[in-house]
């Protein structure tokens, strides 16, 4: 039998819930209101233990093969057979057979896709706001937390491109450059999807990030680039390429200088532990005269996405 103490805990947990329930922003989908109530930050770090553990050969193409026709992942894309990956998260980090993602050729501001993905948003960055999605605006200046003089953006353009789960997840630079600063900004794991970016307010600049910022040099000489890794709900790991830390470790919520070391379009930029969005940034002296060609769609790895008018 329930006992008086066990009964006032139920009433006070209805209570709770239906005060909960009542409180939460108006629009909102059911589901996405519950993940307020889903510890998102220890569910990311068991899902990424997870998807770390070594799998037994003879069940990697099982596994392996079982979440990619889930995802419908193209299989002959991948650099190696299923079996070769020791892990989910090896074969997810997996990298591309090597010449199926050229880079497009020079011009003059020629900026390329540093992913696969789909363009979401893409505009102008006006008095420190860029816009989420359905008129939703969050800030340039925090989304660059821990970068120096995030104004060197003001005028300039924002890409934002969402990774779904089949995508290719590694990333790679966009310009023709000298790699300026690195910073990483701890946050929250809220998903990043239509649902979230349409309904959560400041979501890019609210979720944990890595941002990597380098200053475009020979035909992209005038344009500085930020690319900003946000994380999502079980996609904690945000990791920039080590060459580009100089030997140091980033920290967990700050950043540093380097020394402008020089980049290539096409050079490992970082990865994704499972997937999330880039938020690519256009900046500099000469952004005016910088113009997206394209504002929506899939893009590739390589692809160009915009040059000086």
């Amino acid at each position: 039998m329930f006992s008086w103490l066990t009964c006032n805990r139920l009433l006070l947990l209805v209570v709770v819930l239906v005060a909960a329930l009542l409180l939460y922003p108006r629009g909102w989908p059911l589901s996405l209101h519950l993940l307020r109530f889903y510890p998102k930050r220890l569910g990311s770090a068991i899902a990424g233990w997870a998807a770390s553990r070594e799998l037994p050969r003879s069940l990697r193409p099982v596994i392996l093969g079982g979440f990619a026709r889930s995802y419908a992942i193209d299989l002959s894309e991948a650099e190696f057979p299923l079996g070769d990956y020791p892990s989910l998260q090896a074969f997810f980090t997996r990298r591309l057979r090597p010449g199926l993602r050229p880079q497009a050729q020079t011009i003059p501001g020629g900026i390329n896709s540093p992913v696969d993905a789909r363009v979401f948003a893409c505009g102008r960055i006006d008095k420190n706001t860029m816009i989420q999605a359905k008129g939703l605006p969050y800030r340039a200046s925090e989304l660059l937390k821990h970068i120096p003089d995030p104004g060197r953006f003001e005028g300039g353009h924002f890409l934002t491109l969402y990774l779904a789960p089949q995508d290719y997840h590694r990333i790679h630079v966009p310009v023709k450059g000298a790699v300026t600063a690195v910073a990483r900004v701890e946050g929250e794991l809220w998903p990043v999807n239509d649902a979230s970016t349409t309904h959560v307010a400041r979501l890019y600049e609210r979720n944990r990030r890595a941002v990597w910022m380098a200053k475009g040099l020979g035909a992209d000489e005038g344009l500085e680039v930020a690319a900003v890794l946000v994380g999502a709900t079980h996609v904690g790991g945000v990791i920039i390429d080590g060459r580009w830390l100089e030997g140091r470790t980033l920290p967990k919520d700050g950043g540093f200088p380097v020394s402008g070391l020089p980049c290539q379009p096409g050079d490992d930029l970082g990865t994704f532990e499972f997937g999330s969005t880039v938020v690519l940034l256009v900046g500099g002296p000469k952004a005016e005269a910088w113009e997206p060609l394209i504002r929506e769609g899939k893009v590739r790895v390589g692809q160009r996405l915009g040059a000086f008018r």
